[in-house]
């Protein structure tokens, strides 16, 4: 399904010789911007080839590929989408708060006063808020989107969390919202969630698709204490040897163990890179949905940029896996896309410096090494 919905092409590397020229000739010594530098070239990557796919603007240069480093990059209409849903398992106690909490959440995100809000006031964000399945509907004259899939996903370690179907509509759903998002002129598109039970959904995912021991995936989410954290890994346990013989696939294993909001982000990410724009995946939960949309697409890995290393137990081990080295680590683990809205700076600096700092030939300055 995921092959047939998206058509996911990898950002072309047809001018990455020049890219790279035109920083290094930047007034600065080679690579003296560090992870800045790699950011630019990723940036400009994704841009070019959106550029060259869009209008041909690129392609049907007669002159030297450097003329192509010319246009100059941009961040139009920075946009976070954040995917709310609720999880069966969270009935069970794998969470000090329960499933109400995610409704209550939302209704603050809403009023404007989680630390997304502040956050996204801050960097320039337009937050929209997607209920993909909360157990209690909220009406759509607040704000928030709805593009519900059910009222929770089925506890996982008792059944399927979801149908394959389920999983398909949620894929062409999210398609939807980012492509509106694009038409209207968003090219930099933030990922971020809010579900009770969701790093239970993230662990078990991570498990199934890394093939590893639950105990390397499973960490404290909101702040659970030692005897939570042993029923949290056994009932995740407990899920994956229910539907063992049935995690054949990305989409089924979505389908077994995973939640509501990390299809609908997987989706996105993948109409993203589809796209061809940059998509900045904020934490576990989110690496989760990269990590499913990378095993359905690995070309989608080229529009990835991933915000931060979150203090939750896994969060690194799938950055491994991802081959992603994240732009900041400050202990985060709070979800609704915190980090990745903290990120925007330095995309924004990556972008800037690219476009305005001067050449050793435009400053006058000769003799460099």
């Amino acid at each position: 399904m995921a092959q047939s919905l998206f058509s996911v092409t990898a950002a072309s590397r047809q001018y990455d010789e020049a890219i790279e020229h035109k920083i290094n000739q930047k007034t600065k010594p080679l690579g003296a911007l560090g992870q800045l530098e790699s950011l630019a070239i990723q940036i400009a990557r994704v841009q070019y080839s959106r550029e060259s796919e869009l209008s041909h603007t690129l392609v049907n240069r007669t002159e030297s590929s450097l003329s192509a480093t010319h246009l100059p990059l941009s961040i139009t209409q920075p946009t976070m989408l954040v995917f709310a849903a609720d999880h069966g398992i969270a009935a069970y106690g794998v969470s000090i708060a329960p499933s109400e909490v995610t409704t209550q959440m939302v209704h603050n995100f809403m009023q404007g006063g989680a630390a997304i809000n502040v956050f996204c006031r801050q960097m320039g964000f337009d937050l929209h808020v997607i209920d993909c399945g909360m157990l209690q509907p909220i009406s759509e004259s607040t704000g928030v989107i709805n593009q519900r899939l059910g009222a929770g996903t089925y506890a996982m370690h008792l059944q399927a969390a979801m149908s394959t179907a389920q999983v398909h509509q949620g894929f062409a759903l999210a398609k939807q919202l980012v492509t509106r998002h694009v038409k209207a002129g968003c090219n930099i598109l933030a990922l971020g969630e809010m579900g009770i039970g969701n790093t239970s959904a993230a662990s078990a995912v991570m498990a199934a698709l890394l093939h590893v021991d639950v105990d390397l995936c499973v960490g404290r989410g909101t702040g659970i204490d030692d005897v939570t954290l042993i029923k949290k890994s056994q009932l995740i346990n407990q899920a994956i040897e229910l539907h063992r013989t049935k995690l054949t696939s990305a989409e089924a294993i979505l389908a077994h163990l995973g939640g509501f909001e990390i299809v609908q982000m997987t989706g996105a990410i993948l109409a993203a890179a589809e796209q061809k724009i940059i998509v900045l995946i904020d934490g576990f939960i989110a690496t989760a949905a990269a990590l499913v949309a990378v095993k359905l697409a690995p070309q989608s890995s080229d529009y990835l940029v991933f915000a931060h290393e979150s203090h939750e137990q896994g969060h690194k081990l799938m950055l491994q896996q991802l081959q992603a080295t994240p732009l900041l680590s400050l202990g985060l683990r709070l979800g609704e896309g915190t980090g990745a809205a903290l990120a925007l700076p330095l995309l924004q600096a990556a972008v800037n410096f690219y476009n305005q700092m001067a050449s050793f030939k435009e400053a006058g300055i000769n003799n460099v090494v």
